[in-house]
C-alpha cells in the first residue's frame, strides 16, 4: 500500500497499533464522523476543535484545524472558538491553541 493509499492514522501508526488504526478508521471516522443527519461534517470539526482546546491536546490541532477548515469552518471562526473558549478552558490553553492555527493559517 503506497503512502497516499492509507489513511492518516495509518501513515502515523504503521504496523504500531493496529487495532488503535482501525478503531480510528472505521469507528471514530468511518461511523462517528459519517452520521451526517446528527451533525454537520463542519458542526463535528468546530466542537473537536475546540475540545481539543478545552483539553489542551494542542499538538492534535495539526490535524484538525485543517479538516475543519476542509469541512467549511473558516479562518475567523476558529479564531472566534479559541477565543470564546478560553474563558472556559484557560487562558494560556488559547494562547497555545492560537499559536497552532497562527502556524497553520501562515502556510
Amino acid at each position: 500500500m503506497t503512502d497516499e493509499q492509507q489513511t492518516p492514522m495509518q501513515r502515523m501508526m504503521g504496523d504500531f497499533a493496529p487495532t488503535f488504526v482501525e478503531l480510528t478508521d472505521d469507528v471514530l471516522f468511518g461511523k462517528v464522523w459519517s452520521r451526517t443527519e446528527e451533525l454537520s461534517p463542519r458542526d463535528r470539526s468546530l466542537i473537536t476543535v475546540t475540545s481539543l482546546v478545552t483539553a489542551g491536546n494542542t499538538e492534535q490541532l495539526h490535524a484538525h484545524i485543517p479538516m475543519g477548515l476542509a469541512n467549511g469552518l473558516t479562518e475567523d471562526e476558529i479564531k472566534e472558538a479559541i477565543t470564546h473558549v478560553a474563558f472556559y478552558a484557560g487562558w494560556p490553553r488559547a494562547v497555545s491553541a492560537l499559536t497552532v492555527a497562527q502556524q497553520i493559517f501562515a502556510r
